[in-house]
């Protein structure tokens, strides 16, 4: 038997407000905390050293990198980027042994924003 054309639609309606109601009481997800990378300033690593690891591993200008690098000189320290755990930590890793590996004491840290 064929139900009437107006009894199908509230039924189509009722199901769509059911997902809504649905929709409305789900949890919010959370955002994965961020983490701030920074650079240290030390004595001993060059100028040039510092602005070339911020083109190569963070993807920065010349201009944006050699401004981080004045930062970290005048100040000690500067935010290069802020990334999700994994991402700051290989960050870290890849500045910190690119530095070792050409003798240079720069440091390179992480926290939490």
């Amino acid at each position: 038997m064929l139900q009437p054309l107006h009894m199908m639609s509230d039924r189509q309606d009722d199901a769509e407000g059911e997902s809504g109601v649905a929709t409305k009481t789900r949890p919010k997800t959370q955002r994965p905390p961020l983490y701030k990378v920074l650079l240290l300033n030390d004595d001993y690593t060059p100028m040039e050293f510092v602005v070339h690891i911020l083109e190569r591993f963070f993807g920065l200008s010349h201009a944006q990198s050699f401004e981080i690098m004045l930062t970290v000189h005048k100040k000690g320290l500067a935010v290069v980027g802020v990334f999700s755990f994994e991402v700051a930590e290989t960050k870290v890793a890849q500045v910190m042994d690119f530095a070792r590996r050409h003798q240079h004491p720069l440091q390179c840290t992480m926290e939490k924003e």
